[in-house]
């Protein structure tokens, strides 16, 4: 469990997944993923990164429009609610830690993941993919339901995951490279 923050201090400490801690003002906005004392390399998300790190535009807008949310704190679907439907399927895998009280740290949400960022990448891609193919169903439409499911069963995740990172074609200063 996360400890109280104390006043003037190093801000609060994460536990992470792994059992290991970590300081979140050592989690800055650049960073994706850390090496961890425990042998794993572990992704770092906060709320501050737009969902198009994970998934292009076009479908960041599609899913905007689909999806109403309930928060008045986040009325826009974003990168929060990307990372409570990972938390959700990975409940005992992903740590997360409010720090908006925090001034320093310069995002109010952390989420640190047992995963490194590209196992987090596929794991959000996987994700958008059954909400998706859940939202067809609904429709009422078999047809589409069939399309939908026959055209998934060509996609490749990892594959996707691949060209979308290399697409992005970040320079290695880019704060959204990995």
């Amino acid at each position: 469990m996360a400890q109280p923050r104390v006043p003037g201090g190093g801000g609060d400490e994460l536990e992470l997944p792994c059992g290991e801690t970590k300081h979140v003002r050592d989690l800055d906005l650049g960073m994706r993923e850390f090496d961890c004392v425990c042998g794993e390399t572990h992704a770092v998300v906060t709320d501050s990164h737009p969902p198009e790190r994970f998934v292009p535009e076009f479908l960041v807008e599609v899913l905007r429009e689909a999806i109403e949310t309930t928060s008045e704190e986040m009325p826009e679907f974003g990168t929060p609610h990307l990372m409570g439907i990972v938390l959700e399927e990975f409940p005992g895998r992903v740590a997360s830690e409010d720090v908006s009280e925090d001034q320093q740290v310069g995002y109010a949400m952390v989420w640190v993941t047992e995963f490194d960022s590209r196992r987090l990448h596929e794991i959000i891609v996987e994700l958008v993919v059954e909400l998706m193919e859940h939202a067809v169903s609904h429709a009422d439409d078999d047809a589409a339901l069939s399309r939908f499911e026959t055209e998934m069963l060509q996609f490749d995740v990892g594959e996707f995951v691949e060209q979308y990172r290399a697409e992005r074609d970040f320079s290695s200063d880019d704060v959204y490279a990995q």
